[in-house]
């Protein structure tokens, strides 16, 4: 934008240079033919001496004469008119080129300050960090105006941001404790000797509402920390998370009878280990559970350039292209199945993708032809370990 800018404002300074070249020459122009005009006072003498003769005005050979003067008079008036016209329209050419090349040096000067703030915002945009600010150090003018209104909503902005971080962390956490007594509650009597069948079906339903709840407060965690910036970022291998994942969720794909292959090559990268297993382990579980019976996954691992990639792709329902970009928001779940709790909170890919922009990677989701999806996950990579 500052180039563009600069551009239109050296056309600017061209285009009045020229503008101001053409009205001054057409003014010396107007000057010129002015000053060649003849005068009252030449135009008639009264007498005329040629070769020691006196004529007077009506005399033949002073007619002849006067005529010949007014001749040469309009060539010269008309030559002197042609020549401040060209000249002055030859000169405006590279006038004009001047003009612009100094406004093109002046806006550079101008904007100098103009550059810096905004390489200032660009920074903070792509970092992420709401806690820097432009401070802009310069004269009382209209950019500092703007730079200091720009500090002031990122400083409002930062405040949301963390109030709503907090209290989801603190909601969450406040919540986890009358959850964790309920279970144990419940599965103690669900457990008693003298338990009647209803009891215990009563308590294996509670249970499992008590699941749903806690997988809820988990997910509203993993988000409050994964909008932060992974500042502290830690090399490790990508491959390594997927396998411990893989091998954790082997007893679940068993018992939905979903196999699961893989094929995971090196994919050095860094950034905060945790949260990245927690990314593919909401990967790997969706894949899982929202599958059929005897269906499959694929999850990769490679390095690609200097990125590290993740794809974990499944068999299950056909998936419309139009309600791709919706599954990545929060509590929405495809096919409107909002009662199976095992099939989690509808937080799961909405956490994916929050963990993938604090690490600087995308996520991007593709149905497959066949039924389901294919997630793809990429993240900045390193050099292997």
């Amino acid at each position: 934008m500052t180039k563009s800018l600069r551009l239109r404002f050296a056309l600017a300074c061209g285009g009045v240079f020229v503008l101001a070249g053409a009205v001054l020459v057409g003014v010396a122009a107007l000057v010129v033919r002015q000053s060649l005009e003849p005068r009252d006072g030449l135009r008639q003498p009264r007498w005329i001496h040629v070769a020691g003769s006196y004529y007077s005005p009506w005399h033949f050979q002073y007619s002849v004469a006067q005529q010949r003067a007014e001749q040469v008079r309009r060539v010269y008036q008309a030559d002197a008119v042609k020549n401040v016209l060209v000249v002055g329209g030859l000169a405006l050419v590279p006038g004009g080129g001047l003009g612009a090349l100094l406004g093109w040096r002046a806006a550079g000067w101008t904007l100098r300050p103009m550059r810096s703030v905004t390489a200032s915002a660009r920074r903070i945009a792509q970092s992420h960090d709401l806690s820097e600010r432009i401070a802009h150090d310069g004269p009382d003018d209209e950019l500092k105006e703007l730079a200091d209104i720009v500090d002031t909503v990122l400083g409002r902005l930062a405040r949301s941001f963390d109030g709503q971080r907090r209290f989801v962390a603190n909601a969450s956490h406040e919540l986890r404790t009358p959850l964790t007594i309920n279970r144990t509650l419940v599965d103690v009597a669900v457990r008693r000797a003298d338990a009647s069948e209803d009891v215990k079906r009563l308590g294996e339903s509670l249970l499992l509402v008590n699941t749903r709840h806690e997988r809820l407060i988990d997910g509203l965690l993993a988000l409050a920390e994964g909008e932060q910036k992974v500042l502290d970022r830690r090399p490790f291998d990508l491959t390594d998370v997927a396998e411990h994942v893989l091998d954790a969720a082997a007893e679940e794909a068993g018992a939905a009878r979903v196999t699961v292959h893989r094929l995971l090559d090196p994919a050095p990268t860094a950034g905060e280990p945790v949260l990245v297993e927690r990314l593919v382990q909401n990967l790997v579980e969706n894949a899982i559970r929202h599958n059929h019976p005897g269906g499959e996954v694929w999850v990769s691992t490679r390095r690609r350039a200097d990125r590290v990639e993740l794809v974990v792709a499944n068999t299950g329902l056909p998936v419309p292209p139009y309600e791709i970009e919706t599954i990545f928001e929060p509590f929405r779940r495809l096919h409107g199945d909002r009662l199976r709790s095992e099939r989690g909170s509808g937080l799961g890919l909405s956490i994916v993708r929050v963990i993938a922009d604090a690490h600087g990677g995308v996520v991007t989701a593709t149905p497959r032809e066949e039924g389901g999806l294919t997630l793809a996950v990429e993240l900045p990579g390193v050099e292997p370990l």
